[in-house]
């Protein structure tokens, strides 16, 4: 069953974040702001992948040591 851990949590809210700073960017005309906030997206998405990763290991793990024990 996974469950959700830091890494996600905090890429979801980064990738959040990015979203509005890039509107914010259109919004104002300011390229600069909307590629800031691209970049904080790609950011983000990656460190959740990184966390579904983990997580998904962590189960692979708990389930192999239930099949062996």
């Amino acid at each position: 069953m996974m469950g959700i851990n830091k890494d996600q949590a905090e890429g979801r809210v980064k990738e959040a974040a990015g979203k509005v700073q890039e509107a914010v960017g259109k919004a104002t005309g300011s390229a600069s702001q909307q590629f800031k906030g691209l970049a904080k997206q790609v950011e983000g998405g990656a460190q959740a992948g990184y966390g579904n990763v983990k997580e998904n290991v962590k189960d692979r793990v708990k389930d192999a040591d239930r099949k062996s024990g």
